[in-house]
């Protein structure tokens, strides 16, 4: 699942294809994946418009226009392709014998952006501004800004009761952490999942919020080395379980006190961790 990193190279990527183009024609291949807002309102919003800006909150791409913003989320496995024009699309994409699949398409004059999805869960909306839209007017704190500070965070772990690990997946207080990526800033700063949010002190606050910029800045090394290849439609990012300490590797050995990572579930999702060195 794209987290902060994977999105983070992805706009990093992205930036220099598109910035500054003219959007000519919007093709919606697979209605699903612009709802619930109607095809047609994609278009009418956003041809003739020249993309501006490529940034990024929490786990959603953003290409800011001329007038409005477009809202670009992956979920599980969504992901951009680049087409060299709009033939080669029509060539490719959604037929026979290549079957790109492609759910959402922006053409330039020089180029087309592509959407992917299999799964149809990831989605592409047009908004006025981020206010209009509910999933980014009620983001947090991107935990790789400037405001996302080691005071700023422990003020809101101890506002929370919640399970430690279900509160960093809580989109409305940081955003950006995922499943692994929680995992991972957990065990390096040796705190216990389980904890309630409010029972850290500032020490391990502190620790905590090092470790998951720390984390997240690894993890995005690696999405960069090597970046994104939008030409293949079979590209995905590479190298990222070369950093793992916790995250997919039950009853494997612990790399700081030799016990085996142990899986439970938290919140329906699988949490990773050592029983013996996070307290």
């Amino acid at each position: 699942m794209p987290e902060l990193p994977e999105v983070e190279a992805v706009a990093q990527t992205l930036r220099p294809l598109v910035l500054g183009k003219k959007i000519r024609c919007v093709h919606v291949f697979h209605p699903i994946g612009v709802k619930p807002q109607k095809s047609a309102f994609l278009a009418q919003n956003a041809e003739g418009q020249t993309i501006r800006r490529v940034t990024r909150h929490g786990k959603y791409l953003l290409l800011e226009l001329d007038r409005g913003l477009l809202s670009l989320h992956f979920r599980l496995d969504g992901q951009l392709l680049w087409f060299s024009n709009a033939r080669e699309l029509e060539v490719n994409a959604n037929r026979p014998p290549h079957n790109v699949h492609v759910d959402v398409a922006f053409e330039f004059n020089r180029g087309v952006l592509g959407f992917a999805d299999r799964r149809h869960l990831g989605r592409v909306h047009v908004f006025e501004s981020r206010n209009v839209g509910s999933g980014l007017r009620s983001l947090g704190i991107d935990a790789l800004s400037k405001e996302f500070s080691a005071k700023q965070f422990a003020q809101l772990l101890s506002q929370s009761r919640r399970p430690l690990k279900e509160f960093l997946l809580d989109q409305t207080r940081v955003a950006g952490i995922g499943n692994i990526y929680s995992c991972e800033s957990m065990w390096h700063a040796k705190i216990d999942p389980r904890r309630h949010a409010d029972s850290l002190t500032k020490k391990e606050a502190a620790r905590l919020h090092k470790a998951i910029v720390s984390v997240l800045r690894r993890a995005l090394e690696c999405c960069l080395r090597p970046a994104p290849d939008f030409r293949d439609p079979s590209w995905w990012f590479q190298g990222l379980e070369k950093i793992l300490r916790a995250y997919g590797l039950e009853d494997q050995p612990c790399r700081r006190c030799e016990k085996p990572i142990r899986r439970i579930e938290q919140g329906g999702r699988s949490t990773y961790f050592c029983a013996t060195c996070q307290k």
